[in-house]
């Protein structure tokens, strides 16, 4: 990437910020900038998985979901929810074989592009890079045993609320209520893919936070209302 791309500063302050790149010196990931393509897509843009055997996909802007789909019936579940200065396919990375897995972006979304290449040479020679990358794969790793163990012990609504506590943002209140991060304005139907169930479930549970006055949702935007309730059901699970 040219100094002069309308992304640059962008993606400066993107890299600085992420878990893989957090305490490299800004000469350094300059030289790192070098390596990248900045792209763009519309929301709901499918990106072909085999793109991930040969590139490497940075976020800049925007959310992007992974998720598995049942080809028999069309049931998804949603893996993970990408954000800003996240990485993906982080499991073709490692395996450096094909991950099939689906890719679409939720929202218009900004990319940095570089070669699988590129990236397991910084991988292989640059000592903070190194040291970034594990407790970023642990993250990720913790994020999908969370999930994993969840499916197995606990009921729907449980699970919605962990969810929804997992993405909430204590340091982030407006009007008394709790501003809930990256879900939320899905729709009831994301969330079920998120946790295993089906949107007539979540619905349900949906409406009875509401009711016990645990959680808002206007306009499709959701927020937490009462913390410790949020924290006393998921509480009570363990």
């Amino acid at each position: 990437m040219r100094k002069d791309s309308p992304y640059y500063n962008q993606s400066i302050k993107v890299l600085q910020s992420s878990t893989l790149f957090y305490g490299i010196e800004e000469g350094m990931i300059e030289n790192i900038l070098e390596n990248f393509t900045p792209i763009t897509f519309p929301k709901k843009t499918i990106i072909d998985y085999s793109a991930t055997q040969e590139f490497i996909f940075i976020i800049l802007k925007g959310r992007v979901k992974l998720s598995k789909i049942n080809p028999e019936n069309g049931r998804e579940f949603i893996v993970s929810i990408l954000n800003k200065g996240d990485v993906f396919d982080i499991i073709s990375f490692l395996e450096e074989k094909e991950h099939e897995i689906n890719i679409e972006s939720i929202d218009e979304i900004e990319l940095l592009k570089t070669s699988v290449v590129t990236a397991r040479n910084w991988l292989n020679n640059n000592p903070n890079f190194n040291r970034n990358f594990l407790p970023y794969l642990g993250k990720t790793m913790h994020s999908l045993e969370d999930s994993a163990s969840d499916l197995a012990l606990y009921d729907t609504i449980t699970r919605l609320a962990k969810l929804i506590l997992k993405n909430t943002d204590i340091n982030d209140k407006k009007n008394d209520n709790f501003s809930v991060k990256l879900i939320n304005d899905l729709s009831h139907e994301a969330l079920s893919q998120m946790i295993g169930s089906v949107r007539k479930v979540v619905n349900l549970n949906i409406q009875v936070l509401k009711k016990e006055g645990i959680i808002t949702s206007v306009r499709g935007s959701l927020s937490v209302k009462n913390l410790q309730k949020l924290l006393d059901i998921c509480d009570s699970a363990t």
